[in-house]
């Protein structure tokens, strides 16, 4: 009996594109079938052929429901996959919305049709629902990164057992429990999006975005925020609406300006008992906690046009949140030249983006074919990330260090990966590698 093995086809060398191939006597798991993102040139590496037959997987397990992680899979089931897919109740909902988005703003790589074949072939499992699939077991974690993030741990009869992180979250969460820890872990795959820096205090954070906010209202500006739809846009809602209950900030127009965004916060809303006990016990005091007075949810079109005849102060929350397609475009162009604007990143910026191009200080950038000149104050603020940091990360790993024979980073810019994989090999003794893309790794299990 061949022992398993383990070769990773996307989410190596770059964030994106989580892609993984775990091979078990005669079984075949993919965990993750993402999309690249980031630099124009992904969008032909996406159209290009699996490297492995979709028609010979049995099993996709989905860690959760940014599209870097679900992106590719109607194009999985497009090109001959009829195995079974397995998630969270809560990721398959979210993932019914973002994938029919994608094909409705920009896919080429497949139709509405393929999305709802996907969804026929997805299943649903419990955080700590064991599933036997004989080979192995599968039990789900709570990744504590977005709504129904999983980590997912696969158990051989010999006890042995590989845990796949996805990505774990930036703990302790407004609105999410905790990261699980898993420990008597034999192999492990992880996430190193902010493997080789760690983000400011959670207190500096909050101190830092309410300025922002009274700056704002001071200097009646506006504030354009380029939003993730999933995870970033309800953590936002939730901290505007304290800080205007409080009385903290005055109430301003908040602008939420994604179709999108309206939807996925539709499934927190239904969703709450997966919240922390701080969240849950908001909402039985009677708090909406994602909805205030001054909140205006600007679903169609001419809606949102209309934002730019309110006069400021006002804050913008519009996706996506690397200003690489949607409503944020249109907002950017209006007010990157305006001095008296601010643009806030909140979020993970990928190369190539034109996020991380105004991030990084850009003094002129191209929207929609137009030049606009960058005036505006651009600021970032990491501690809303939804991922955790570095220290977060090796934290993670000491709970099963003692008995890991290896550690797999991916999912990270190169030198973020191979600088979380040198502190863990320092700081834990955990062998711990980097892994080439299309390598096969044989696993002792």
């Amino acid at each position: 009996m061949s022992k398993p093995t383990l070769t990773c086809w996307g989410g190596v060398g770059t964030v994106t594109g989580a892609n993984f191939l775990l091979e078990i006597n005669n079984k075949k798991i993919l965990v993750d079938c993402g999309l690249l993102q980031g630099l124009p040139s992904v969008e032909n590496t996406n159209a290009e052929k699996f490297d492995y037959d979709p028609a010979s997987i049995d099993y996709l397990f989905i860690t959760h429901a940014h599209i870097d992680h679900i992106g590719k899979v109607p194009k999985l089931v497009r090109d001959g996959f009829k195995g079974v897919i397995y998630s969270t109740a809560e990721t398959r909902d979210i993932a019914t919305l973002m994938l029919a988005d994608m094909v409705k703003i920009s896919s080429t790589l497949y139709d509405l049709q393929d999305v709802e074949k996907s969804l026929s072939l997805w299943q649903t499992l419990n955080y700590h629902e064991v599933k036997d699939f004989g080979e192995f077991k599968l039990e789900l974690f709570n990744a504590g990164h977005i709504l129904g993030s999983a980590m997912l741990k696969l158990t051989l009869p010999s006890g042995k057992s590989v845990l796949f992180t996805g990505d774990l979250g930036n703990s302790p969460s407004p609105l999410l429990p905790i990261t699980e820890n898993v420990s008597g872990l034999s192999y492990l795959l992880m996430d190193s999006v902010y493997g080789d820096r760690n983000h400011e205090d959670k207190l500096e954070r909050d101190r830092k975005f309410k300025s922002l906010i009274l700056n704002l209202i001071e200097k009646k500006g506006t504030l354009i925020i380029p939003i993730f739809s999933l995870e970033r846009t309800q953590v936002i809602l939730y901290e505007l609406n304290k800080m205007f209950e409080t009385g903290e900030v005055s109430q301003i127009p908040v602008f939420l300006d994604s179709p999108l965004a309206i939807r996925v916060t539709e499934i927190y809303e239904r969703a709450s008992k997966l919240y922390n006990q701080t969240a849950q016990g908001e909402i039985r005091g009677g708090d909406d906690i994602f909805k205030f007075s001054n909140l205006r949810e600007t679903a169609q079109v001419r809606d949102s046009q209309e934002i730019i005849h309110t006069p400021g102060p006002k804050i913008i929350l519009a996706g996506s949140g690397m200003s690489t397609a949607g409503r944020i475009l249109g907002h950017e162009e209006t007010y990157l030249p305006d001095a008296g604007a601010t643009i806030l990143f909140v979020g993970y910026q990928a190369p190539g983006t034109l996020g991380r191009t105004i991030q990084e200080g850009a003094k002129q950038v191209m929207i929609d074919n137009h030049e606009v000149i960058v005036r505006a104050k651009v600021e970032t603020i990491d501690g809303y990330s939804a991922h955790a940091d570095s220290n977060a990360l090796v934290d993670f790993v000491s709970h099963t260090a003692s008995t890991l024979k290896q550690a797999f980073i991916t999912m990270g810019e190169p030198r973020s990966s191979i600088f979380l994989a040198q502190r863990l090999n320092d700081e834990l003794n955990v062998k711990a590698i980097v892994p080439e893309r299309g390598k096969r790794y044989e696993l002792d299990l």
